[in-house]
């Protein structure tokens, strides 16, 4: 281990980044769904946004999944709940849910690597946490809402 955490900061932080696994799984999942299943009018234009997200979250899950792996721990295989299925509207606003829920947990986590002390994960979850940010604005540019 070269950087210098104790076994106790390792530990909370292989814990958050498997917080972050489990919600890109999740991601990987709901997005490739409802790629596959989205129909209507608007489907194809917004079957593509699906499908360019899917690959975007599966960056991030490789990300999550190195660091953790240095870290010396192992990432969890396990997704949280899956929103799937139903007209394509609610399928947009389920996944800008996703992507709230995201924002949320990793400027937690931003927060915790500061505290320990660890920069490199701190600047990895803030790179991922503008991605995620897009995400949400696309989805909200869509929708035509903002929170």
């Amino acid at each position: 281990m070269s950087i210098l955490l104790t076994k106790e900061q390792r530990k909370k932080l292989i814990d958050e980044l498997n917080k972050g696994v489990a919600r890109e799984i999740t991601a990987i999942i709901q997005y490739s769904y409802h790629h596959v299943m989205a129909n209507g009018m608007n489907s194809p234009a917004i079957s593509e946004m699906f499908e360019k997200t899917t690959l975007e979250e599966m960056d991030h899950l490789e990300e999550f999944s190195d660091r953790i792996n240095y870290l010396g721990g192992a990432p969890t295989t396990k997704p949280n709940p899956i929103k799937v299925g139903g007209a394509l509207e609610q399928m947009v606003k389920d996944d800008l849910q996703t992507e709230y829920e995201a924002i949320r947990l990793y400027k937690g986590q931003i927060e915790i690597a500061k505290q320990i002390g660890d920069t490199t994960t701190r600047l990895m979850l803030e790179k991922i946490l503008t991605t995620e940010e897009e995400h949400a604005d696309k989805w909200e540019t869509l929708l035509k809402k903002r929170p």
